[in-house]
């Protein structure tokens, strides 16, 4: 597994948590990473992206209430989760791809993903 998510859990609606999308075995420095989720019954769904330089991208339904980041030192990509909803519950995944890529709302551009992270949002 190429990725380690982390930080997923249960919260109240209208808390926030922090996702964490670690490395293994290899450097994030140079590719694209994303976030995606996907709730039981439902299709994949895009939440974010943040390229090698660190431009950022988002679904409109996440944009100002979630925050991508990442720290090459740390070989890790974040998710900041602010203001979750009920309907933000789903298991979240982290993926990478290759910095040719620009279709950052598309699974098929990401060649390799984590196990995801499991979010809980209690009304």
């Amino acid at each position: 597994v190429p990725f380690v998510e982390s930080g997923g859990g249960l919260v109240q609606a209208g808390g926030s948590l922090r996702l964490s999308c670690a490395a293994s075995g290899r450097t994030l420095s140079n590719a694209n990473m994303g976030w995606f989720r996907q709730a039981p019954g439902k299709e994949r769904e895009f939440v974010a992206a943040i390229t090698w330089l660190g431009y950022s991208y988002y679904s409109d339904s996440m944009k100002g209430r979630f925050t991508i980041s990442r720290d090459n030192y740390k070989n890790t990509v974040y998710l900041q989760m602010n203001s979750l909803k009920p309907e933000d519950a789903a298991i979240y995944f982290c993926a990478a791809a290759p910095q040719w890529a620009r279709r950052w709302q598309a699974s098929d551009q990401y060649d390799y993903w984590g196990q995801g992270t499991q979010v809980t949002v209690s009304s």
